[in-house]
């Protein structure tokens, strides 16, 4: 390959990015600081922070005085040099959110997933997205990078959604370019949303810090997101993860042609309330209202819940042989109420395998889908804004 030629353009650039992340990581500071953290000399941090105050890229944070020395201005990346949008659609739930390049959530909205067409779901989505622009007062065109999570796994060669089996119709041709183009300004990533809820809990949950994070999805469908060493690891085809089609040695209704894999039949909520009502228990019954019972002391459910996490003890055992987590987190709807099956599923582990992740309840909860993807939206959009206001 060959060599880049030096240039001085070049130099500058590369010191006006390694401040700004600098001040990203770290939090505000002032130039002597800079300096000394980054090794860069005090004339070249002066130089290349007014080159990013001029470009709009950092600004004034206040002031700090120490007991020795003169009063110093500190700086900080300015947040308002662009925005993302984060969209997380769900069979149940769907959820848009605003942000702006520090990471902190303008607006966002949380409603119920009511419609019976993939086209309706997309027309939701988009709306959502309108709205909480709308209410952050923030154009399309100021939005530098979308990131869309959903059920299944998204193929870059034909532009679709697949083995989204809970979102009938979700892997029809020219759906997702619809929103794209619907939704204007910014450019629009899909993903896998136990990926996308993987990032989250890693970056803003209980993963931080974690070598090789793994993130359990149980809700309606059945998934896991890995990241190892801060990265997603998705597969050689975006599968990775897709734990549902593992087979089972649990009974499962057969259904054919078969909707999903064995697992998710064994584990999602569908599966709890389907267990729930051959041993007895009756009326309106969601996953959720079995979990309450259970958690009140009801012995059905008890039984229920207690059956679920044999199930979800199976999916960790499996994960863990396989990957070798350090941080297992359980999430999704049925992740809410972990903590009534965690010590089952730590001792199902003890029993099988002499390996000894941490295993625990998410941090972030319902947020983890949106959350992963406003920090996979900023990884994009950083270097882009950086690059569009710099460029010369």
């Amino acid at each position: 390959m060959d060599e880049v030629p030096w240039n001085r353009q070049r130099l500058r650039s590369n010191n006006e990015w390694l401040l700004l992340e600098q001040l990203r990581t770290a939090g505000p500071s002032s130039r002597a600081q800079l300096a000394r953290d980054t090794g860069l000399s005090k004339p070249t941090v002066s130089s290349a922070l007014a080159a990013l105050q001029q470009s709009g890229l950092a600004r004034e944070r206040g002031t700090v005085s120490p007991e020795r020395g003169r009063t110093a201005v500190l700086y900080e990346p300015d947040p308002t040099a662009g925005y993302v949008l984060g969209i997380d659609i769900g069979r149940a739930n769907l959820r848009a959110a605003v942000a702006d390049m520090s990471g902190k959530v303008l607006a966002r909205t949380d409603i119920a997933n009511r419609a019976r067409t993939a086209t309706a779901v997309a027309d939701s989505a988009v709306q959502a997205a309108e709205e909480v622009l709308a209410a952050a007062n923030v154009t399309a065109d100021q939005v530098i990078h979308a990131a869309l999570g959903s059920p299944g796994v998204f193929d870059p060669e034909d532009g679709r959604m697949h083995f989204a089996v809970n979102l009938p119709g979700w892997g029809r041709a020219g759906l997702l370019d619809t929103i794209r183009q619907r939704l204007g300004g910014p450019e629009l990533s899909v993903h896998n949303d136990a990926n996308l809820a993987a990032l989250g809990e890693y970056v803003f949950g209980v993963g931080r810090g974690s070598r090789l994070f793994v993130y359990v999805l149980i809700g309606t469908g059945l998934g896991v997101g890995i990241v190892s060493q801060g990265e997603l690891f998705t597969g050689a085809h975006g599968a990775a993860g897709e734990v549902g089609f593992l087979p089972t040695t649990f009974g499962v209704p057969e259904v054919d042609p078969p909707r999903r894999g064995a697992l998710e039949e064994a584990v999602s909520a569908e599966a709890v309330v389907r267990a729930a009502r051959a041993q007895g228990m009756t009326g309106r019954l969601t996953a959720k209202r079995v979990f309450e019972q259970a958690r009140a002391g009801h012995p059905i459910a008890a039984n229920v819940v207690r059956q679920e996490g044999e199930r979800v003890a199976l999916v960790v055992a499996a994960v863990t042989a396989v990957l070798d987590p350090d941080v297992i987190a359980l999430g999704g709807g049925l992740g809410h109420s972990a903590d009534l099956y965690l010590d089952q599923v730590r001792e199902a582990l003890a029993r099988s395998t002499p390996l000894r992740p941490r295993v625990a309840s998410s941090e972030l909860g319902d947020d983890a889908v949106l959350l992963g993807a406003i920090a996979t939206a900023l990884r994009v959009a950083r270097p882009q804004v950086f690059d569009r206001r710099t460029a010369h």
